[in-house]
């Protein structure tokens, strides 16, 4: 895995039909290209818009004092978060070392999260946009940066 530094990039990965996803780095299975009905169309890969909290200070704010925002933040290193003096609620997913989401859930302002045991990264986005994206446990990330 790549040190990471402050900074911004795009989160990819693929979302088929059924809202399964693979990494965009790997093509989708054949059944999920290949349209079996009329009304099936191909998979769609998402390029979503990230910024990146590397260090202390930037995992510390966060996105506090903020109204929203547009795509992802990733914290990492970092295994849980908290929503106190949030604005706004949160999608909140859990990530391993390899970028594999753990878990996924969304919390209200003013709330303390669970530290997960594996995660070593938390994505955090607006809350609902997560389930837009279909993002769930097991789907694996890439992220490129500039």
């Amino acid at each position: 895995m790549p040190r990471w530094q402050n900074g911004s990039g795009t989160l990819r990965f693929v979302q088929t039909d059924a809202g399964e996803t693979t990494p965009a780095n790997e093509p989708p299975p054949p059944e999920a290209t290949t349209p079996t009905t009329p009304s099936a169309a191909p998979s769609t890969p998402l390029a979503i818009p990230l910024e990146i909290a590397a260090s202390y200070r930037a995992r510390t704010r966060g996105l506090l004092g903020r109204d929203g925002i547009d795509g992802a933040l990733l914290l990492t290193p970092a295994s849980g978060v908290h929503t106190f003096r949030m604005r706004f609620p949160l999608d909140i997913a859990y990530l391993t070392r390899d970028l594999t989401v753990l878990a996924v859930r969304t919390m209200r302002p003013g709330r303390l999260g669970r530290p997960r045991l594996r995660a070593r990264h938390v994505l955090e986005a607006e809350a609902g946009a997560m389930t837009r994206w279909g993002l769930r446990p097991g789907t694996r990330l890439t992220i490129d940066t500039p």
